[in-house]
């Protein structure tokens, strides 16, 4: 399977495994023990690639110091052959906790003391923790010998597969983040935002050969690893990249590490620290010998989400370097970390932090800390992000971007708070979002209503006040009425102007919809708005340019990917496909790039999951079926059982509609017709609300006669038996299509299983790109009937309408009786209303 759906499976597992443990504590548990996996596992490839067999193993005993020390040489550490993961599974119900807290007090005291800065205590909150998943050794033994049988499911025989193993531990770090509520902030950056950080120092840092970032508030270390990613993907060298973080918590520092080391990266290049970034800075130095080899550190990047607004010591930091420009209040602690951060800046280096909104206008001593980062022209760019981005915390925040040396003095400042989707709880940035951000940051580009540069006269205007609403206003234009139009009727022109962009990209189509009436209005000149629009020459004409301009993409995409599947680069190919896709919109205004960049960035989601499986497991993986499971009740617990066949890669209903059509046609007309007798059943049930529960009596309400009813209980008897009958038949039909079609699957030819990947990856993408056009023509439907209905009546048609009503209320109010107070309220009401 992929490696998405194989993470919704060790998920949903897991965190129904957890019972009543916190979230955010069994998340330690779990992605502990996959790092005591991915070491185990590591090691016995070490071994085998070195000669050893598998029976071999038995042989790695900690008393053969020869071999202890090769492997801590190669390795950093040594786990001998009782202690291994496959160990524990071979075990079976002869597994017990006391094993593990073996295993992990053993690796302690085997780990390299080259490596001791990587693997040192990085088992301790696992090991502490262990008495957590029980109330007794047994019951703890069940519930770890549960958690390493899940575990075991995931692959890690190949390069592949570790990246299987890292994108499951980043998947669990961010499903543990959103059910642990604010407890979750500590560790966590959300994908996308990290995202968004990382294209920004990738664009910066793309011409280098060596990289250095840093992470001072490193949590789980997901946000320097993205980073490092997509710097990786432009250097196309892996080691070129050294990793540098501090993590004042002790577990998210043991998070960090362990999740680095997953990823692949060389223990030389990864430098992670415990410690209080803001009253230690970056403690670099030999345990050893702290004063003598203290070594400030300075790096191309510095990225950070640190906690927001939180308390801090600034008493005696007057004289430390790394807050020259100020010292942050005591109660916000925000400017102290962005401060700290650009010390830690080569003159080249570029930085991005997260920060709450409020550090863009506070004062006080914040303020003096803005002013001086303005002058010194360090600030680079301000990103106001969308509300509840966050888990645990729905306070706006901001990217402020920095650089230690630029040549502009102006500042960019973007208000993205706008574009989002509802994910949850909380809101996030899709891929178009991202895009469009980073692609405005790296070209500084000016856009109404979204971004613009601001000048440094402006700011210091503004008493360096940054507050985005101050310099881009991202609000709705409000609603106007043109007092003429409104009382003699009538569009008028100004409005029909605002729509400029559809009359320059469609010449002619004005002039269909409106007719010139005087210089300051204009008259619908068609009957039905949609149908004028559609049928347009300009329109049709646009649409089929659209489409004729990208029938080469789908060649294109079909070469590329189905043609050459073996080799190619899903994210490099993407981010090809992305630049073409942007040359064909171009020249066609009404279609925005970043809805295009959208359809193909979820397409792309399919794609690239389809083709990891088919290069890690061989063509083959096309033609195979797997066993569909659904959770179901058994003796009052929750177990998983079969229900019925999946395509591993082509889906059953893919493939019975490209070669199984008849049959899936049949099935289809036997569940309408179902749906069809359903619905006559319900009906003639509701025909019969007045039988009691006994037979033969009915209600005094009833309107129908006793042989009435009696027709309908028959006609109702009949169409069950039918319904009946056809639920077995359409069940019968069901399970040998179901049948045909994991025979057809595993028999496909080649050339079928092209076709296939054509009609599941190209035409979907291919339908929403060609939609996009149709969709703006849509648009400006709306707008044009909203303009016709705007002004539609006039006021004297709206002020004859109000005199209609009042006079038909008043007839009304003639007709009623009561009291003699209620008469002469009425009497009052009629007054009021123009009656006698």
């Amino acid at each position: 399977m992929s490696k998405q759906q194989l993470a919704a499976i060790i998920w949903e597992s897991a965190n129904r495994m957890r019972g009543k443990v916190d979230a955010s504590e069994y998340k330690d548990f779990i992605l502990g023990f996959i790092f005591y996996k991915y070491l185990s596992e590591k090691e016995e490839q070490f071994f085998l690639g070195e000669g050893m067999t598998a029976s071999d193993m038995e042989q790695l005993v900690e008393e053969d110091e020869e071999t202890v020390g090769y492997a801590q040489n190669h390795l950093g550490y040594f786990i001998s052959y009782q202690n291994l993961f496959s160990t524990w599974i071979q075990a079976g119900n002869d597994f017990a906790v006391s094993q593990v807290y073996e295993a992990l007090s053993a690796f302690s005291r085997l780990v390299s003391p080259l490596y001791k800065n990587v693997f040192d205590g990085i088992f301790i909150t696992l090991q502490t923790g262990l008495s957590k998943l029980g109330d007794n050794t047994g019951s703890q033994t069940k519930a770890v010998r549960d958690l390493v049988h899940l575990i075991q499911t995931i692959p890690m025989s190949t390069h592949q597969d570790y990246d299987v193993l890292g994108y499951i531990y980043e998947d669990l770090i961010s499903k543990f983040a959103s059910n642990a509520g604010k407890k979750a902030g500590e560790f966590y950056t959300p994908h996308e935002v990290s995202v968004l950080m990382a294209d920004i120092v990738a664009h910066h840092l793309r011409s280098q050969d060596t990289i250095r970032i840093y992470d001072p508030t490193s949590g789980s270390g997901s946000l320097l690893i993205t980073i490092g990613d997509a710097v990786k993907r432009r250097m196309g060298d892996a080691d070129g990249i050294a990793y540098y973080a501090q993590e004042l918590n002790q577990s998210t520092y043991n998070l960090t590490r362990m999740n680095l080391v997953m990823r692949g990266i060389k223990p030389s290049n990864i430098t992670v620290r415990n410690g209080d970034t803001l009253e230690e800075d970056w403690p670099y130095f030999d345990d050893s010998d702290p004063s003598g080899t203290y070594d400030p550190l300075y790096v191309d990047a510095v990225v950070s989400n640190p906690p927001y607004s939180q308390r801090w010591e600034p008493e005696g930091k007057e004289n430390d370097i790394r807050f020259a420009y100020g010292i942050a209040p005591r109660s916000k602690a925000d400017y102290a970390f962005l401060l700290h951060d650009l010390y830690h800046l080569k003159p080249s280096g570029i930085m991005c932090i997260v920060l709450p909104h409020g550090v863009l206008f506070r004062g006080g001593e914040e303020g003096t800390i803005r002013r001086n980062l303005i002058e010194n022209d360090k600030i680079a760019a301000i990103i106001g992000l969308p509300a509840n981005i966050f888990f645990g915390t729905g306070i706006p925040t901001i990217i402020m971007v920095l650089r230690q040396k630029r040549d502009e003095s102006d500042v960019l400042i973007i208000d993205a708070s706008k574009d989002f989707e509802k994910v949850g709880k909380n809101n996030q940035l899709r891929s178009s979002d991202i895009r469009r951000i980073v692609d405005t940051v790296t070209a500084r580009r000016t856009i109404e209503g979204y971004s613009r540069l601001v000048g440094k006269d402006e700011i210091r205007a503004n008493d360096y006040n940054l507050n985005i609403p101050r310099y881009v206003d991202s609000s709705e234009p409000t609603e106007t009425w043109d007092l003429y139009a409104s009382m003699f009727g009538g569009i008028p022109v100004q409005e029909i102007d605002a729509l400029s962009k559809y009359w320059e990209a469609l010449p002619g189509l004005r002039e269909a919809l409106f007719t010139a009436n005087n210089g300051h209005c204009a008259r619908m000149a068609c009957e039905d708005v949609a149908d004028a629009i559609q049928g347009n020459e300009a329109v049709e004409g646009y649409v089929a340019r659209y489409h004729a301009e990208f029938s080469g993409l789908r060649r294109q995409l079909v070469a590329t990917l189905i043609g050459n599947w073996q080799r190619v680069d899903a994210p490099s190919a993407e981010a090809a496909v992305a630049d073409e896709v942007f040359k064909l919109v171009e020249p066609f205004t009404l279609v925005d790039k970043y809805d295009a960049y959208q359809a193909l960035d979820d397409a792309w989601g399919v794609i690239a999951a389809d083709l990891e499986m088919l290069q890690t497991e061989g063509f083959d993986a096309a033609r195979k079926v797997d066993p569909e499971y659904v959770i179901k009740k058994k003796s009052g617990k929750d177990v998983e059982v079969q229900d019925g066949w999946k395509g591993h890669i082509l889906p059953f209903s893919l493939v019975q509609d490209a070669l199984l059509s008849v049959e899936a046609e049949q099935l289809r007309d036997l569940q309408d017709e179902m749906s069809h007798l359903n619905g006559e059943c319900e009906s003639l049930q509701e025909e019969l609300p007045c039988e009691d529960a006994e037979e033969g009596d009915a209600d005094d309400s009833c309107d129908l006669t006793e042989e009435e009813i009696a027709a309908k209980r028959n006609e109702l008897a009949a169409l069950q038996k039918k319904l009946k009958s056809l639920k077995k038949d359409a069940k019968a039909q069901e399970s040998a299509l179901e049948e045909k079609t994991r025979e057809t699957i595993e028999a496909l030819t080649d050339e079928q299983v092209y076709e296939l990947l054509e009609a599941k990856w190209v035409e979907p993408l291919m339908d929403d790109l060609n939609a996009l056009p149709q969709v703006s023509i849509e648009g400006l439907i709306k707008k044009v009937n909203a303009l016709e209905e705007k002004y539609k009546d006039t006021y004297a048609d709206v002020a004859e309408q109000i005199s209609e009503a009042e006079r038909e209320l008043d007839a009304m109010l003639g007709q009623l009786v009561g009291d003699e107070f209620d008469m002469l309220g009425i009497a009052e009401l009629r007054k009021l209303l123009g009656g006698e």
